[in-house]
């Protein structure tokens, strides 16, 4: 009788959930009969959104945490398909974001973006909008085409722009991102061990086979570049040298015990994790970004004791035979041998592209590529040439013009970053972290001048985005030096207390 009446009880409140979710029910086995799967699978996901969106405006940081998870993952090959585009979720989940702090802005720390990386994002937007009126391929303004390419080649990087230095406001968060990011890192650095020493998902080894297998499967197919959770080898290495660059430097700097533990433990995996890549950029990557770190210490300590790890680690691959019995340290030494033969492929292709652009100083159009330039057209070669590295993609559609501009843009924003790190944050700490995220852009920018990866998720949110908050820290310094002495003094009584128990136990 107990449970009959808790029946009962239940029911009377809950009447108008239970009807809804029933009628829902009903709508979707209607879809499923007249409309099929698809229609049935989006009436089911209807209770989910709506979650979603209690979530979102319960837990403000929900959404953030939920981005940097889809945008590391979505190109995952085991990811499941949404039947939209890859970069829909990312960029839809930016969208809610920027749109959550404009309706709660009295809360939002818009004061921040004022700084001259948000000056030079818009300039180089403004520049892409204006190549909407570019018509070098005499096609007519193509505006589905520009705009699917202006998305990708600047509106995303003013989302990363805006998502992180209007979320990553306090130290906590600083930390708890710092701690995402490494997991993630990790989490990386795990499944392509996994990918070496157990074997392929059905979904990784069916792209390593077909779309995958000229570039991946290579040395008469005795060696295999490993790609992990990301789009392709070259872009999971290079991510992953830039990850170890920043990570080791958090380690390097922190004092927080087990924060600089966790930092150096997620930096050497991450290193590690380079080398099953096969992406020989990434050794240039990494030097690059210790180069830059050298500069930026501010400690004669620090910078003589990396100088002489980073000349001895160079030393060991360019003028050595240590660790050739290993494949993978044979592929990534061949990256200092000047008659690789896929460089010169790319300097052949180099060479016919800049004859074409003579002719294109604003290049051939945003978005236009091989599929909107008709076969006759002067530049339908220049449409299929492989553009290899994200600079030379940039030239190829934006010309001479535009990639001076790109690279004028980006030289301001990561030299102003570096003067923030040098002369306006005081705390040793937070000039670790600021020094670690300039040195993962710079080696990024290294990579897209290589590879087409600077653009490719995760590394547009994770490194444009991480620039950004160079330009926040000095705002939150204050604060950044009050946590820092809480969690040491923690620290401090917990060493004490464990000498005590030690003491204890002698007597």
């Amino acid at each position: 009788m107990a449970v009959n009446r808790n029946i009962f009880t239940y029911t009377p409140e809950s009447r108008g959930r239970a009807a809804l979710l029933f009628l829902l029910f009903l709508l979707a086995i209607y879809e499923f009969i007249s409309a099929g799967f698809n229609a049935f699978a989006i009436v089911c996901l209807i209770p989910i959104f709506v979650l979603y969106v209690i979530a979102t405006f319960r837990w403000k940081m929900f959404t953030f945490w939920l981005l940097m998870g889809v945008n590391y993952f979505v190109q995952w090959k085991n990811f499941p398909s949404i039947g939209l585009p890859t970069s829909a979720l990312n960029e839809l989940l930016e969208i809610v974001l920027i749109a959550l702090a404009i309706i709660d802005v009295k809360e939002a720390k818009f004061e921040r973006t004022a700084n001259i990386m948000l000056v030079m994002l818009l300039s180089w937007a403004a520049f892409c909008t204006l190549e909407v009126f570019n018509d070098s391929c005499n096609l007519g303004i193509q505006v589905g085409a520009w705009y699917t390419g202006a998305r990708m080649m600047a509106f995303q990087l003013l989302y990363a722009f805006f998502v992180y230095i209007l979320y990553i406001t306090t130290p906590k968060r600083l930390i708890k991102y710092l701690v995402v990011w490494g997991s993630l890192s990790l989490f990386a650095s795990f499944w392509v061990w996994k990918q070496k020493n157990i074997g392929f998902t059905d979904a990784e080894n069916s792209w390593l086979q077909t779309v995958g297998y000229r570039t991946h499967i290579i040395n008469g197919g005795t060696l295999i570049r490993y790609f992990s959770v990301f789009n392709d080898a070259a872009t999971f290495g290079i991510n992953m040298a830039a990850t170890a660059v920043a990570f080791l430097i958090f380690g390097i700097t922190n004092k927080i015990k087990k924060i600089k533990y966790f930092c150096l433990i997620a930096g050497a995996a991450s290193f590690w994790a380079t080398f099953p890549s096969g992406t020989r950029t990434s050794i240039f990557c990494f030097f690059a970004g210790i180069m830059l770190y050298i500069v930026l210490s501010k400690s004669v300590k620090i910078a003589t004791s990396v100088s002489i790890a980073f000349v001895l680690f160079v030393f060991m691959l360019a003028f050595t035979d240590i660790g050739n019995g290993n494949q993978q340290i044979r592929r990534m030494r061949s990256a200092f041998n000047k008659d690789d033969a896929s460089a010169n492929v790319r300097d052949i292709n180099k060479a016919e592209i800049k004859k074409y652009l003579v002719d294109a100083p604003w290049g051939i159009g945003v978005g236009i590529g091989y599929d909107n330039v008709p076969a006759n057209n002067k530049y339908r070669r220049l449409s299929t040439i492989p553009p290899d590295s994200e600079y030379v993609f940039i030239w190829v559609h934006t010309g001479i013009i535009g990639i001076t501009f790109f690279l004028i843009t980006t030289a301001i924003m990561l030299i102003t970053a570096c003067w923030t790190v040098f002369f306006k944050i005081k705390s040793p700490t937070l000039r670790g972290i600021g020094s670690g995220l300039c040195c993962a852009f710079i080696a990024i920018q290294l990579g897209g001048y290589a590879n087409q990866v600077l653009m490719q998720f995760p590394n547009c949110l994770l490194f444009y985005g991480g620039l950004s908050l160079v330009f926040a820290l000095p705002h939150f310094e204050d604060e950044w030096n009050e946590y820092e002495k809480e969690q040491l003094a923690i620290q401090a009584e917990k060493e004490r207390i464990k000498l005590e128990k030690k003491r204890a136990k002698r007597v």
